[in-house]
């Protein structure tokens, strides 16, 4: 019963409670080497860089309609945490958002700053296949890095930003659409 008046509670203040994941993920110039298709008889030639170069992309998606907010970030500490967590709550400021992590260690730092509308909640330890946002990443690096050469951070960069800003809304429940989450 309790935690009716709690949903009540919510949907007085907000128009909706919202389910949504959140990661980061590392992205840059080592170009990361996969199987491709090829004419019979003919061996792909794949270019490779060891350069190490990265961004880093924070992400958080909602399998229920696909909905999603993307930064990328020059690393992965509690300040660039906090600037994500304040986006996310910027892109839905009339939803209440329950996030599922990791327990990273700028995701339970002392120095983290919840937004109003925003409300944690963490994934058990090493299990990082129930949080659907590795698949994003998956998707990401499969469609738009493998195989890829990148001559400079920034077009690495622009890659990443192009892969995230062409992501649909069918995609993002394609794959992170799991029964136990619907």
């Amino acid at each position: 019963m309790n935690e009716l008046k709690n949903i009540n509670f919510y949907h007085r203040y907000f128009d909706k409670i919202r389910l949504m994941f959140m990661d980061e993920s590392l992205f840059g110039r080592i170009t990361t080497v996969r199987s491709c298709w090829c004419p019979k008889g003919v061996r792909p030639i794949v270019p490779s860089l060891k350069i190490r170069e990265y961004v880093y992309a924070y992400g958080a998606v909602d399998p229920i309609n696909g909905d999603d907010c993307f930064i990328v970030a020059g690393n992965c500490n509690t300040d660039w945490t906090n600037l994500f967590l304040r986006e996310l709550s910027n892109k839905f400021p009339n939803d209440y958002i329950l996030l599922c992590q990791d327990r990273a260690s700028w995701h339970t730092s002392k120095t983290l700053e919840l937004p109003h509308n925003i409300e944690s909640f963490f994934i058990p330890p090493a299990t990082p296949e129930m949080n659907p946002m590795e698949q994003i990443w998956e998707e990401l690096k499969e469609k738009h890095f493998a195989n890829r050469f990148f001559k400079t951070l920034d077009k690495a960069t622009n890659q990443l930003c192009f892969g995230i800003n062409n992501l649909k809304a069918e995609t993002i429940m394609s794959i992170t659409g799991r029964k136990w989450i619907l």
